[in-house]
């Protein structure tokens, strides 16, 4: 009986374990994304490591491709490391905490946001009806920094407003 007894103990145990589980994943799915081509970069290793855990109230989500992320539920800022860098542009380019980006607004209200002068690039897509883009590219900055520097904005806007739509420009330096 009293081999029965701890068995049962045991299977009860594996239930509840199993059943926490099964209700925690339910509340937020794994977000399917597709990886960038160069997303087995080891450098994109070093960033994935540091991303943060939330940003701002968005905790982070599970992903199921290399060298992103997702925060939100719904997801509201999207991240993906791996990209080819992108060349010289006319769209606005802004620094946030050492950290060069290119602003795409054509998604409005969400922002495509591409490091510039970063090899790998990376990008954040974000949601900016749920949160500024300033607070998703500040989070981020500090994985983002061990990405290798190989270029930076001519003249970015400083100023973190990522709302403006005055051209910042790029420029490749050695």
């Amino acid at each position: 009986m009293i081999t029965l007894t701890r068995m049962s103990r045991g299977f009860f145990a594996l239930a509840c374990v199993v059943g926490a589980s099964a209700a925690l994943a339910g509340c937020a799915p794994t977000v399917a994304l597709n990886p960038a081509e160069n997303a087995n970069a080891p450098e994109c290793a070093e960033v994935t490591v540091r991303l943060p855990d939330a940003i701002e109230e968005l905790s982070l989500r599970t992903t199921d491709a290399q060298a992103t992320a997702a925060w939100g539920d719904p997801t509201a800022v999207v991240f993906t490391c791996g990209l080819t860098p992108p060349g010289p542009t006319t769209l606005q380019c802004v620094t946030i905490n050492a950290v060069d980006w290119i602003v795409d607004d054509t998604d409005l209200p969400n922002l495509r946001l591409t490091t510039y002068g970063r090899t790998p690039a990376a990008q954040a897509y974000v949601d900016t009806s749920r949160l500024s883009a300033d607070a998703a590219l500040g989070a981020l900055a500090s994985a983002v920094q061990k990405l290798p520097k190989t270029g930076a904005c001519t003249a970015p806007d400083t100023d973190t407003d990522t709302d403006t739509s005055t051209p910042g420009g790029t420029e490749d330096t050695p």
